[in-house]
């Protein structure tokens, strides 16, 4: 079973978890910007969650599908659409092969993730499919995907197997979608009127914290998945310092000599030397990856207890859905 790209959209690429265990070769981690989008669109279709599928950012892309195939989408709404039908997200869905998925403009949010029952089949580099452009590693031929390319999908089985063939029970065209959608309401955790918190990083104490609880930041068109450029006001150190460079984690908010904060994102460089004001909590990443150029964001800073205690509750809200889907199938 193959899917074919018509169109490629504005950035589509295919993404997963991950490439862990290379950053002391230099080797960046890459992966899905919003790693919950992505983890709930495979496992509502029955695949791991590490499983590698399309990270689509602002506009979505054309896709034809030789075969019968489950399919489902989560994160930012960009109307998808089959055949002109409106497609519902954040649930299994059957397309009937040769069917046309296509996408108007993003109505909320900036990333959206199609999962396929059994996968996308293109080959491990450093034990993981996702693409990193810059320098051409995994996904599709390293580089986001164009107009004719065909991707293959692995064969589902196990539990992804028996979804499909219950889907193909609901006599529908050109469609048929499960009754039931994941019990928690997930949509929330992308709420803009949230503040982005951060816990304190090693040289926070180098800046005054007023501008932080005073002000709100823009991010600025010259973002990437590498990094959120942010605009508006200017972080300057109370002393100048000497630095050695360090090991960045995702959410890393650097402050490089203009004053402008960056936030590392999943195309990360492995180490930095700019000082670091504090580092975005885990459970906030998700809220920023949807975020777009010209968002405004306030920065709260959280202790590490509180930001640990959230990621705990998110993580055992994942898992329980695991199993509310396995049941889900059962009654189908």
């Amino acid at each position: 079973m193959s899917i074919h790209i018509l169109k490629p959209g504005l950035l589509t690429t295919v993404q997963d978890m991950g490439r862990y265990g290379f950053q002391k070769y230099g080797v960046v981690v890459s992966g899905a910007m919003d790693s919950v989008a992505a983890r709930l669109a495979n496992i509502v279709v029955g695949n791991d969650e590490r499983e590698a599928l399309l990270e689509l950012t602002l506009t979505g892309p054309t896709i034809s599908f030789s075969k019968d195939a489950v399919i489902s989408i989560c994160g930012a709404d960009f109307s998808p659409q089959i055949n002109g039908e409106k497609l519902p997200m954040w649930r299994p869905v059957l397309i009937h092969g040769q069917s046309v998925l296509q996408f108007s403009n993003v109505k909320e949010g900036c990333r959206a993730y199609i999962a396929v029952a059994g996968g996308i089949d293109i080959p491990l580099v450093m034990g993981s499919r996702s693409t990193y452009i810059r320098a051409q590693i995994g996904g599709f031929k390293g580089r986001a995907l164009k107009r004719e390319d065909v991707l293959q999908i692995k064969e589902s089985s196990g539990f992804s197997a028996r979804l499909t063939e219950k889907l193909r029970q609901v006599n529908s065209s050109p469609f048929s979608a499960a009754n039931w959608t994941p019990h928690y309401n997930w949509r929330k955790l992308y709420s803009k009127n949230n503040p982005i918190r951060f816990i304190r990083g090693p040289q926070y104490e180098l800046f005054s914290n007023k501008v932080l609880n005073e002000h709100y930041f823009q991010i600025s068109p010259q973002s990437d998945r590498m990094g959120y450029r942010l605009t508006g006001h200017i972080l300057s150190p109370i002393e100048k310092t000497e630095l050695f460079s360090e090991a960045v984690p995702i959410g890393t908010i650097q402050v490089p000599p203009d004053g402008n904060p960056i936030i590392l994102m999943a195309d990360r460089q492995t180490t930095g030397g700019y000082p670091i004001l504090g580092i975005v909590a885990s459970v906030d990443i998700p809220v920023l990856a949807q975020m777009k150029p010209g968002d405004k964001l306030k920065l709260k800073e959280i202790t590490l207890e509180d930001a640990e205690k959230e990621l705990i509750e998110r993580e055992t809200a994942l898992q329980l859905l695991k199993q509310t889907v396995k049941l889900a199938i059962g009654e189908m």
